[in-house]
């Protein structure tokens, strides 16, 4: 049974930032591409994850 990930964001473009956000205490700013595929992405240092809006994405994929 796979564990849920400690936060969902609903996002519209394909390409996310992530820092954490937790100000000084969160991570080092990283990069994420959302694949078509799955149609989400997890940050690998919080665990973040960000679930594309199909329907109201900017179509920069």
């Amino acid at each position: 049974m796979p564990i849920e990930p400690p936060e969902t964001q609903i996002v519209t473009t394909w390409k996310i930032a992530c820092d954490g956000g937790e100000g000084a205490l969160g991570h080092p700013r990283v990069w994420l591409t959302i694949p078509a595929e799955t149609g989400y992405v997890e940050c690998g240092y919080c665990d973040k994850r960000f679930v594309i809006d199909r329907e109201h994405a900017t179509n920069d994929h």
